[in-house]
């Protein structure tokens, strides 16, 4: 059979043969994983031909470390199946943000078969003042209508998205609930023993906060423009909460809290880039996730009314 033939060796040769093969999918892969062996000083070259397609070859010294390296560098930046780039360069939307919409449609749906559970969930000020902090968590799964629903699920699909593609799902979906109950606490220090509330209003502002401060590698990649991109995406993040967050019928101060809670954690994020994308990272923070949507609801079930 005829085929073409191609190697490029990228370290000097040594005295051992490079006989042992590693072979890639692509040719961008092996491109990839090419530079991973470069940067650990492991001699290879890259081959190809039509009957085999791009294969990396080391020596057999190297064959395990060679492995290794490739391992931890396909677990760093494994991609998840539902993120997908949009608009730009370095803008990603996950599908995956469909399960949080679930999520609300069936506590929205639970909240309609059982009477009670709103008063039992929602957002209480003087309530959370007597102990009960897991209304805190419990009233951002809660609507009063489907009205009220279908604008969270709207907004919050769009935002959450963008939020959860450039974090990872399990930091995004955890940073935007906790965005959301930093809103209720915002209701809970500004309002008196009187004021309740409820809604995904506040997860939704926070991923909204979220994505309005630029990723630290945006920054650094665009050295004279840092200053204007930060101002861009404040403003451009302000003027999407002025249209979406300050309706009349709307609590401006629980949309408030939820946006800055947002902005900060995407500030602290911003500092973590090479943390932040990783899976057990986002394994974890999903897990914490779980536990803060079962735990508040399971005080919020059993504990005796006030």
């Amino acid at each position: 059979m005829f085929f073409m033939l191609a190697r490029i060796s990228f370290v000097p040769p040594s005295s051992q043969p490079l006989e042992v093969r590693i072979p890639a999918h692509t040719r961008r892969q092996a491109m990839d994983w090419s530079l991973v062996l470069a940067s650990q000083g492991i001699e290879h070259a890259i081959d190809h031909d039509e009957a085999a397609g791009w294969i990396l070859s080391v020596t057999a010294a190297d064959h395990d470390l060679a492995l290794a390296q490739i391992r931890q560098y396909r677990l760093e930046n494994r991609h998840w199946r539902w993120r997908r780039p949009i608009f730009q360069p370095g803008l990603f939307f996950d599908w995956s943000c469909v399960g949080w919409v679930g999520l609300t449609l069936i506590f929205y749906g639970w909240s309609e078969s059982r009477s009670g559970l709103r008063s039992l969930g929602m957002m209480d000020v003087g309530a959370v003042s007597q102990g009960q902090w897991w209304r805190l968590f419990t009233a951002t799964l809660l609507h009063a209508d489907l009205t009220h629903l279908a604008l969270n699920a709207v907004f919050g699909f769009l935002f959450l998205g963008l939020a959860l593609g450039r974090y990872g799902p399990g930091v995004g979906l955890l940073a935007s609930y906790l965005a959301g109950a930093g809103g209720n606490v915002s209701d809970w220090l500004v309002y008196d023993a009187g004021q309740r509330g409820l809604g995904a209003s506040g997860v939704v502002m926070g991923a909204l906060g979220l994505i309005t401060f630029p990723s630290l590698a945006q920054i650094k990649s665009r050295h004279s423009n840092a200053f204007r991109l930060v101002i861009g995406g404040l403003v451009g993040g302000a003027l999407l909460f002025l249209f979406v967050g300050t309706s009349p019928e709307a609590d401006v101060v629980a949309h408030l809290g939820g946006f800055i809670s947002g902005w900060l954690l995407g500030l602290l994020l911003a500092f973590a880039p090479r943390f932040v994308p990783g899976p057990r990272i986002n394994l974890a923070a999903g897990i914490l996730f779980v536990v803060l949507v079962l735990l508040p609801w399971w005080l919020a079930l059993t504990s005796p009314a006030l």
